[in-house]
């Protein structure tokens, strides 16, 4: 059956469409951090869809919402008055933390950052922005530009200028070794250097992620993007934190990722995990940047009624039952038994992320030459353990774990004992 569809997915869709593992799984059911295939075999999810299943595949609250909504009216469009979409953007507003907040909703993240650039050139009147060293932030030919991972670059064309900056990657930056006091600065002083040298002024704003979701759950040290954004300001350019991977508790600590750093940002983004599951993204901005698009706009999907009913019962079910605290208490679990991997397994480089986002670095022994046979290896054998997880990093050599929010104590040690078994498998 599963090569029969696949021969269909393969002529059917385009080449750069590939599903994971030699023979790819057809997921048919979801029952919280559990998926079923049409054989009826069980496997727990420690990827979600990419980081988009949150709280539970099936989630009761989530899907009774969805399930009233449908039997209503799914579509109409913010050309009338929606009382959940309304409702859905008063309270992300709230929860962002920007003052004066607006909101525009989206179907994906890559039409959220899309905005983002949109609003942040007119705002500016300037084309030149800032972004990330190893960053990604979509496939739409803007979100293209301000992406700087090769294995993802889909083209080189563009009518923005983009400088990329030092970012969080450190172990392949070549400021490696520093502590990360010294790490922040070096970052810093890279970025005055080439605000002084390669901008023309005016620079319209930094994009980037608190955590580099593709490319490997790249974490920065705590204050970093606090230090950036320090040179942004006396430069009068804006921060936009992609939030797509690390909003709503997801890093345990905080709620928003670059609440990590002491700033507040002048844009967020944010979609995967907020639907869990449904189509729902978007952007925050103060209005005075909002407004700066001054003719009629509007998004055709974005904020549909069902979409965020889907929405608002999920970031409800988040602070309902303090999903953050579970993330960083199950977060705290994750990591303890990743790290004790990572000391028995002279492959693994490292270890990073926070709360239940978290990945490790794949090399061969005793050196940083990356190892993408390594990560592959441990893809089929976490499958074979009945465990998924995901893959990333520029040289793909880097395995992304992203339990649900809701995840227990014992989801957690079951993932770990299955990546001991996994790994252990593996020369």
């Amino acid at each position: 059956m599963n090569a029969s569809l696949h021969e269909r997915y393969k002529k059917a869709l385009p080449s750069f469409l590939n599903p994971y593992y030699v023979e790819p799984l057809e997921i048919v059911r979801g029952d919280g951090s559990y998926v079923f295939t049409e054989t009826g075999d069980r496997y727990l999810d420690y990827f979600g869809g990419v980081l988009t299943t949150m709280v539970g595949h099936n989630n009761p609250a989530v899907t009774a919402a969805v399930q009233a909504q449908a039997a209503n009216v799914m579509h109409t469009s913010s050309l009338y008055l929606s009382e959940p979409m309304i409702a859905l953007a008063e309270k992300i507003a709230a929860l962002s933390g920007i003052p004066d907040a607006r909101v525009f909703l989206t179907p994906s993240g890559t039409e959220a950052n899309d905005t983002a650039i949109l609003l942040a050139t007119s705002y500016r009147k300037s084309n030149q922005i800032l972004a990330m060293r190893n960053s990604y932030h979509g496939r739409s030919f803007t979100t293209q530009a301000i992406t700087s991972h090769s294995s993802w670059s889909s083209t080189s064309l563009s009518g923005l200028q983009v400088t990329f900056v030092q970012g969080p990657y450190q172990l392949r930056s070549p400021f490696r070794g520093m502590d990360d006091e010294a790490y922040t600065s070096a970052c810093v002083d890279d970025l005055s250097q080439l605000l002084t040298m390669t901008s023309a002024g005016d620079v319209a704003a930094l994009i980037a992620e608190p955590i580099q979701g593709v490319g490997g759950f790249a974490t920065p040290p705590d204050g970093f993007f606090g230090s950036m954004k320090k040179e942004l300001d006396n430069n009068g350019i804006l921060f936009i934190s992609d939030e797509v991977q690390t909003g709503w508790g997801r890093t345990g600590e905080h709620f928003w990722g670059y609440e990590a750093h002491g700033v507040v940002p002048d844009m967020l983004t944010f979609a995967k995990g907020v639907g869990n599951g449904i189509t729902l993204a978007g952007i925050v901005a103060r209005a005075d940047i909002m407004d700066t698009i001054d003719v009629l706009n509007f998004s055709t999907f974005g904020g549909n009624p069902l979409s965020s009913a889907a929405g608002l019962a999920t970031i409800n079910y988040v602070l309902e039952h303090d999903l953050q605290a579970n993330a960083k208490a199950m977060g705290d679990r994750f990591r303890a038994g990743l790290d004790s991997l990572a000391n028995d397994t002279p492959w693994i480089a490292e270890v990073r992320g926070r709360g239940l986002m978290q990945a490790f670095e794949t090399t061969a022994p005793g050196s940083l030459e990356p190892s993408p046979q390594h990560a592959g290896e441990m893809l089929e054998a976490t499958k074979a353990n009945k465990l998924l997880v995901g893959k990333g990093g520029l040289y793909g050599n880097v395995v992304r774990m992203a339990p649900m929010l809701n995840v227990s104590a014992d989801e957690v040690d079951e993932g770990i004992e299955a990546l001991r078994t996994a790994a252990s498998s593996i020369s």
